[in-house]
């Protein structure tokens, strides 16, 4: 294959969010610190250091108040507050708050475990018929007992292979039990919490970090989208079958030109066609917002996103969002490499109409299993012959190994074969969307033929 090598990169400025995300870190770090100096400051560490039941009792007070503030963490990682949305992305949001949840838990259940032992080595008395006692004579144990269940639904909903057995609507209302658990522990610390009510600055701090979590929740997640979507009054205009369970959805409305929207990112969608409205869906835009209407393309996969080819004009959207990182925000100029796999070509397509790269300068791998499968046929087309993108598709049946390669290119290493589609991809910006496994082997692949980790651009699909 002999490709020309496209012009060096314009120098152009990025905005760089290096010093957010050690800020967000460090945040979080920090208040792990602060819980364990008011656990101190109230005997833990001395209690601790005389054994007995009284030390295992301030070891479960210690492991509750981490799983209590990691939940509580939890929560704001994915209350969507637009600043901590655009510095981090939802990719390493999303993981983040899987982690943090699994250890919120096991800190939970460990809590459980000590105190319990803990007050039944001081009472001398049998360890589950103290856990019996607390549950029905200890004020606000009733409710913590009913968000802990809370709790251990969705942490059971979230193993990688529940996730798989379940169809998304039905996870995503259970995984909306995490608030209920939270929500349930409250009056327990509140009532029976020594570390919550010992002294004014615990007190402070806890009452401070649910009035932020939950007023993050309520603004950012009720109170925006419902702002933005009466200001915009999306509408359906019309509806496009673009291939084989694949359709797109044109919407107009009020003011889009000030939609703070950009291409590659997406919003999640509820329409008021009828039952089932209330279930949002995540959709990415497919062509890059001008101001005057916007496009969504959407895969059947046989959940709610079926509805989408029967939505009639007029039909009402609400949105939440927009979300996303995957956008010329930090492109510096220069050549780029999208490499997109089946519905991954929505936010990348609205990508090629929007980043400023010249001609030759853009090279759009598409991953699909057969030219069936090919969508935005013209589209495409169109920018390689008015921008001059270069096309490359790659089809046929998955390679046998984990690779983002089809099955034909089964002898060629992953980074091989993507130097020799694009020799110059380890001087460009390369942006990958696809599912969750192929997206990791693209990134593999970029990575170790020579692209900056900060110039490769992800967005995968999963939940």
């Amino acid at each position: 294959m002999t490709v020309t090598s496209p012009p060096a990169p314009a120098v152009a400025g990025v905005r760089r969010r290096a010093p957010l995300r050690w800020t967000g870190g460090a945040a979080a770090g920090l208040t792990l610190l602060v819980v364990t100096a008011l656990w101190a400051g109230n005997g833990g560490v001395h209690q601790l250091g005389g054994g007995g039941a009284a030390a295992v009792s301030a070891a479960g007070r210690l492991t509750g108040l981490w799983a209590s503030d990691l939940l509580l963490l939890q929560v704001l990682l994915m209350a969507r507050v637009p600043l901590v949305e655009r510095a981090f992305g939802q990719d390493r949001l999303a993981r983040w708050h899987r982690w943090t949840g699994f250890c919120s838990f096991w800190l939970m259940v460990a809590h459980i475990v000590l105190i319990t032992l803990g007050y039944a080595g001081a009472a001398h008395a049998n360890a589950f018929a103290e856990l019996w006692e607390m549950i029905w004579t200890y004020p606000g144990m009733l409710l913590a007992t009913a968000g802990t269940a809370a709790l251990v639904l969705v942490v059971v909903t979230s193993v990688r292979a529940a996730r798989r057995r379940l169809r998304y609507e039905s996870w995503h209302l259970l995984h909306l039990y995490a608030y209920l658990g939270a929500g349930l522990a409250l009056p327990h610390q509140l009532w029976t919490g020594t570390d919550f009510v010992g002294s004014p600055a615990a007190a402070a701090y806890w009452w401070t970090l649910y009035a932020v979590s939950a007023g993050a929740v309520l603004a950012c997640r009720v109170a925006l989208p419902a702002w933005r979507s009466w200001r915009h009054g999306l509408v359906v205009s019309h509806v496009v079958a673009e291939g084989p369970g694949l359709t797109s959805v044109y919407l107009t409305g009020r003011r889009l030109d000030r939609l703070p929207v950009r291409a590659g990112q997406f919003f999640q969608w509820r329409f008021l066609d009828g039952p089932g409205w209330s279930r949002a869906h995540p959709y990415s835009l497919s062509a890059t917002p001008h101001g005057r209407m916007v496009r969504i393309t959407v895969k059947d996969l046989g959940d709610g996103s079926a509805r989408v080819a029967t939505l009639r004009p007029g039909t009402r959207a609400l949105v939440e969002g927009p979300y996303g990182r995957l956008t010329g925000e930090e492109y510096t100029g220069g050549p780029v490499v999208l490499l997109a796999c089946g519905i991954g070509i929505t936010p990348l397509l609205a990508l090629l109409g929007d980043l400023p790269y010249r001609p030759g300068e853009a090279t759009l791998v598409y991953r699909a299993r057969s030219e069936a499968e090919v969508a935005f046929r013209d589209e495409l087309t169109w920018f390689a012959e008015n921008r001059g993108v270069r096309l490359v598709f790659l089809l046929g049946a998955r390679a046998r190994r984990p690779s983002w390669l089809p099955a034909r290119y089964a002898d060629q290493a992953d980074a091989d074969a993507l130097r020799e589609i694009a020799p110059w991809a380890d001087r460009s910006h390369v942006y990958i969307c696809g599912p969750e496994a192929w997206t990791g082997a693209a990134r593999a692949a970029a990575r170790a033929a020579g692209t900056p980790a900060t110039h490769v651009h992800t967005e995968q699909f999963s939940w």
